[in-house]
């Protein structure tokens, strides 16, 4: 989850100020691990990415884990769908069925220029400090909604932070089925764990919450029962 975390503080970076990517071509080359974490990340930052893979398994992979929304036969397919999108300035994550040499060729030759490859390096993420975890130490897909909420309570006008809380776990899939990330300024995560451990001492939280901010951890436990 962090590796996808970093990529989308990246995707935010090379287009800073703006907190979404929509109407952006991301392309990614090969669909492998590398590459499905970047359409992970570009998925939440908002933009539309294409890869490509003659590895049938690997494209299924991408279908079912909800990374990729279509997989198609050829470039003219996967552009017809990228045109519409990016004009809607939608998010949309297009695989074709080809060996990626062979789709940069005819990128080429049409005069496709994606807004960004990341193979080709980005820039630094910002200077924000280590990210932010949390984790409920039962029923995850109860209380991990609530803490969330509480997250984007303190966030305020961090529309990156918020793109982000509201999208990732969505995105993410099972990767966020038991934890959550979240790169934030130190103040914002201060006051997201001062909510988190009035909610828990409160009984509004009725489980034990862990979080680790800058390498320590932070248990907030429920009050036990006398």
């Amino acid at each position: 989850m962090l590796h996808v975390e970093h990529r989308f503080a990246a995707l935010i970076q090379a287009f800073s100020p703006a907190p979404s990517l929509g109407g952006k071509l991301i392309y990614l080359g090969e669909l492998n691990a590398e590459a499905r974490a970047w359409m992970v990340a570009a998925n939440i930052a908002g933009a539309a990415s294409l890869a490509a893979s003659a590895d049938s398994a690997a494209r299924k992979q991408a279908l079912r884990d909800g990374i990729a929304d279509f997989l198609v036969t050829d470039l003219d397919e996967a552009l017809r769908i990228l045109k519409n999108e990016i004009r809607k300035r939608e998010t949309v994550a297009v695989c074709v069925a080809a060996e990626p040499q062979a789709v940069e060729r005819e990128m080429e030759e049409r005069g496709v220029t994606p807004d960004l490859l990341p193979r080709t390096g980005l820039g630094a993420v910002p200077a924000h400090p280590a990210p932010l975890t949390w984790s409920a130490a039962s029923a995850p897909a109860q209380w991990l909604p609530r803490l969330d909420a509480l997250a984007l309570a303190s966030v305020g006008e961090d529309a990156v932070a918020q793109r982000w809380l509201r999208l990732a776990p969505r995105y993410l899939g099972r990767l966020a089925q038991n934890v959550r990330v979240l790169r934030c300024e130190i103040a914002a995560a201060e006051q997201f764990i001062l909510r988190a451990r009035t909610a828990v001492e409160s009984g509004e939280i009725g489980v034990e919450v862990k979080f680790v901010l800058n390498g320590q951890e932070i248990h907030l436990r429920p009050p036990q029962p006398r």
